[in-house]
């Protein structure tokens, strides 16, 4: 009854491009009532692509910037580093040797280039390295409110520009929004990114609750606040910095394009990276158990009936026994509909 739906129906997922581990996961997915976004990679597309560079230290000039910046990012595997990296290529400029480089998690990355230190990163990060960012805050504020992505770089502890970066949302984001919600379902968009540009993505896909500015480890630890009010949770995320919180929820969705550990850390695998799969696994999740009660309920009735009548329950007054061959029929017919009915999965279509 139990692993011939288990069997139809991770087939139907991977048919559909969502690759689910085992009966556990598949039975947890059917359960969950939050569904926690992460944003870059997830929601977006997770290749962003520079839009502006701003410079204001004297004796630098765009091209200096996106030097200095790119020069820093090859070190990490950020995608919006990724994105300097690749505008710095395409405007044919050369990257520099970089030493010491430093990591600080959620807030940017550090290092030094051609003898000077440099920074790229957030406010989080310029407030840590005492860098005043008044020249450009009110610009990095107005391009957060339009969905961008403004990091700041420094240089020998003073500001020396700004590079902003637009990862654009997939185009099924909104829909696959709109349909959980049509399931019953809470959506939360969890990131590390600014406030202001994480509130203007949310609101373009139709998500009202946004956690923004987290580091990794509260992502862990937000994921956990939401399962101790008692509710199921599927975490969907790409990145390394997701692997914790993947791991900690219920049903951890993994993007396929994501890094290996956020792959390794998921229950459940997108391979399509389209958050309309969210929607497939769940729905599919909840048709699998109906089918499995189902199974159940009439591998049982066969039995219940069937039973005592072959003991001769009915015999002392009518005088009614169960022949073998009637038993074997119905036996018989017990697991075709048991498979037949599990079989249904197999013609399992998206939920509207």
């Amino acid at each position: 009854a139990v692993p011939t739906a288990v069997m139809a129906s991770t087939g139907r997922g991977a048919e559909l491009g969502v690759l689910i581990k085992g009966g556990e996961s598949l039975e947890r997915a059917g359960h969950i009532d939050v569904v926690v976004l992460d944003k870059t990679g997830t929601v977006t597309e997770g290749r962003p692509a520079v839009e502006l560079v701003r410079v204001v230290r004297d004796g630098l000039d765009q091209r200096g910037l996106l030097q200095l910046a790119a020069s820093i990012e090859r070190q990490s595997e950020h995608p919006l580093g990724e994105a300097i990296i690749r505008a710095a290529e395409e405007q044919n400029i050369p990257l520099r040797p970089v030493t010491e480089f430093e990591v600080s998690t959620g807030k940017g990355v550090l290092g030094a280039v051609n003898g000077n230190w440099v920074g790229v990163g957030n406010a989080k990060l310029m407030a840590e390295l005492g860098v005043g960012q008044a020249d450009l805050r009110k610009e990095a504020e107005q391009l957060s409110s339009e969905g961008k992505t403004a990091m700041y770089v420094s240089v020998d502890g003073q500001i020396a520009g700004l590079i902003a970066v637009a990862d654009p949302i997939r185009p099924t984001s909104r829909e696959a929004v709109m349909r959980l919600k049509r399931l019953g379902l809470q959506v939360v968009m969890l990131t590390g990114d600014d406030r202001r540009t994480a509130k203007s993505v949310a609101g373009s896909i139709g998500v009202e609750r946004v956690v923004a500015e987290v580091l990794p480890e509260r992502k862990l630890d937000e994921i956990r606040r939401i399962q101790e009010n008692g509710r199921v949770v599927a975490m969907v995320g790409d990145g390394l910095n997701d692997a914790p919180a993947l791991a900690q929820a219920d049903v951890g969705v993994a993007m396929g394009t994501g890094t290996d550990v956020a792959l390794e850390s998921g229950s459940v695998t997108l391979m399509r990276s389209d958050l309309l799969g969210v929607v497939d696994a769940i729905g599919l999740s909840r048709q699998t158990m109906r089918i499995i009660r189902q199974n159940l309920f009439w591998a049982f009735v066969y039995n219940v009936i069937g039973i005592p009548i072959a003991a001769g329950v009915l015999y002392p007054k009518s005088g009614v026994l169960l022949s073998p061959a009637i038993a074997a029929a119905a036996m018989a017919a017990s697991s075709l509909s048991v498979v037949a009915n599990s079989l249904r999965l197999r013609n399992y279509k998206r939920e509207r």
